[in-house]
């Protein structure tokens, strides 16, 4: 279901481009905008660019933070233009379309876009359970914020038309981003409880375990099991002393 697809835009600089970006979801018939701490909006630049996708416009959330924006998704895609130092898996524009079009039949999913000049910062990509790359030029890779999503909103739109019953996965109640955010703070104040992690490699090994976790796309009962053996980890200690 498109209705069930966010687009998610955080901390865009320039009116313009939301208004474009606007155009660009009605365009393939997505309708859900949520901006995350934009620099100017409402202003009339955005409107104009829409050229007719004002409906979008009104009707846009903005919120203040990220995880506000992605409450209740039961899946995350991040856009990355450039390549990272921490291995986060990643897909074709083709491939997360068809991903968050089959997830879409169960619940909400967002596609998450980044800072005109330096895109999602790497806590941003932690929310995300893969992230998306488009192909382009090497010897001229610039996308602007406009384009990168008519490209993706056009995949989506693509998927919705092409899809399949058997494209669906079987239905798991798996945890939303706001369950397996406050899942990973729990895990990183469990470790830190037993003595487990070391200030010098802490972020790495809890990037690291985010990873494996946001691959295993758990459901909301392992969450609440993984919790309760945290929770147990910790009361073990306090025991002890």
């Amino acid at each position: 279901m498109l209705n069930n697809i966010r687009i998610v835009l955080v901390d865009t600089s320039h009116p313009g481009n939301i208004g474009a970006v606007a155009r660009a979801m009605k365009n393939m018939c997505l309708s859900q905008l949520y901006l995350v701490n934009p620099l100017q909006f409402p202003d009339a630049e955005a409107t104009s660019r829409a050229s007719g996708a004002d409906d979008l416009l009104d009707r846009a959330k903005v919120v203040e933070t990220l995880d506000q924006a992605l409450d209740g998704c039961r899946l995350v895609v991040g856009t990355s233009a450039r390549a990272r130092t921490v291995n986060w898996p990643v897909t074709s524009p083709r491939e997360s379309a068809q991903k968050l079009v089959a997830e879409s039949e169960l619940g909400d999913v967002a596609l998450v876009f980044g800072r005109e000049r330096s895109g999602l910062t790497n806590s941003e990509l932690d929310r995300c359970t893969f992230l998306v790359h488009i192909p382009t030029n090497q010897e001229y890779s610039s996308l602007n914020l406009g384009m990168a999503v008519q490209v993706l909103s056009y995949e989506v739109y693509l998927a919705n038309l092409q899809k399949t019953p058997a494209e669906a996965e079987p239905a798991r109640d798996l945890a939303t981003a706001d369950m397996l955010q406050s899942f990973h703070s729990h895990l990183e104040q469990a470790l830190d409880d037993i003595g487990f992690t070391d200030t010098r490699q802490s972020e790495k090994l809890l990037r690291r375990l985010r990873s494996l976790f946001q691959r295993a796309r758990l459901d909301k009962d392992e969450v609440n099991i993984l919790r309760g053996i945290f929770s147990a980890m910790q009361g073990r200690k306090s025991m002890r002393r």
